[in-house]
């Protein structure tokens, strides 16, 4: 039987209305409160935060109007007994994030990125989280000779230690992802993002969230990530979803295209017992573009159920016999075995 050590959640942004880069919305949109009702219906948990999902329309609003909105935030979801895993600056929307946030080769938009982002853990110091994500989304070029790599390392880790020196509790979740929406990104793997870390004032407060889309398209196998990451003692948070090979990022339901690949990530967050420390199974998932409104919240329904029904697979796989077959290097019966025990039939 599957344990309870697992807890789950999602942001707001995974009901999503359907609009893509060829068409417009297909769904009306819902409320913030429409949304955060789901949560508990559903069996989730917490729900993941960008700073303009606690704080709309943050770049307009003094510190104090700002502090006040999410104290106000806090008390919505204590009354609806909803955790804040996470909260992440949007540092891809503005103007001034164009050409980069942290890696800038403009001063002025350096200072922005970084003010935001001080604004954003003092967001996740209400809410009650110590972990600020970072996807960096637009640090890295459309053009080689636009910026220096070298240069950009220096300028992250200088963004890093502003934040680790803003809150001495913070904890910096680093989100890789190789491509999109910049051409190559600085920071495109776990690898990279665990390196970085060792440049800046405190190591030990600058880890890891994995997506599995993000993974898949940088040519990586997720279940390795994870326990790379979590032989670090570094993975903090976990964004579960698939991807049909190398193109877009398309956040698709958790196993939707790869069984096989999604029963390797579960079978790694047990062995390494993800969820002991607190951490939450994300699911950064959105419905398809064709979903009805009567089925929006399926791909989040669906996402946790296939999760659980993976790790009682996970948990009834004998282990005992894989080691067998593994010593006897018999490892095609070993792939056929997997395959069997997927289709349940041992």
């Amino acid at each position: 039987m599957a344990n309870n050590r697992y807890r789950f959640c999602f942001g707001p942004w995974n009901i999503s209305e359907g609009q893509d880069p060829y068409g417009p919305t297909t769904r009306p949109p819902q409320s913030f409160d429409w949304k955060l009702n789901q949560l508990k219906k559903l069996g989730f948990d917490a729900m993941m935060f960008h700073d303009d999902d606690a704080v709309p329309d943050i770049d307009d609003k003094s510190e104090q109007q700002i502090r006040k909105e999410a104290k106000e935030l806090k008390k919505r979801l204590d009354d609806a007994g909803i955790a804040a895993e996470m909260v992440a600056p949007r540092l891809w929307f503005s103007p001034l994030t164009m050409d980069g946030a942290y890696t800038s080769n403009e001063p002025k938009c350096r200072r922005y990125a970084i003010d935001r982002s001080l604004r954003s853990i003092d967001i996740a110091n209400i809410l009650g989280t110590d972990i600020l994500v970072l996807w960096l989304a637009r640090e890295g070029t459309y053009l080689r000779e636009a910026k220096s790599g070298r240069r950009s390392v220096e300028l992250l880790v200088e963004a890093f230690d502003k934040m680790l020196e803003h809150d001495k509790g913070i904890r910096l979740a680093v989100e890789p992802k190789p491509n999109e929406p910049m051409d190559h990104a600085y920071v495109p793997t776990i690898g990279h993002a665990l390196a970085i870390a060792q440049l800046t004032r405190d190591q030990k407060r600058v880890g890891a969230l994995i997506e599995t889309a993000h993974c898949i398209l940088a040519g990586l196998d997720p279940a390795d990530e994870i326990d790379f990451a979590m032989s670090f003692g570094k993975l903090w948070s976990l964004h579960l979803n698939d991807q049909n090979g190398l193109k877009f990022d398309q956040d698709k339901p958790f196993a939707s295209n790869n069984l096989r690949g999604a029963f390797n990530q579960v079978r790694a967050l047990e062995r390494n017992k993800y969820g002991s420390n607190g951490e939450y199974i994300c699911f950064d998932v959105h419905p398809f573009r064709t979903t009805k409104v009567e089925h929006w919240v399926d791909h989040l329904k669906n996402s946790r159920r296939t999760f659980m029904r993976l790790v009682e697979k996970v948990q009834s796989f004998d282990e005992d016999r894989a080691k067998q077959l593994i010593a006897n290097r018999d490892y095609q019966a070993l792939d056929q075995m997997v395959i069997e025990h997927l289709l349940g039939r041992d």
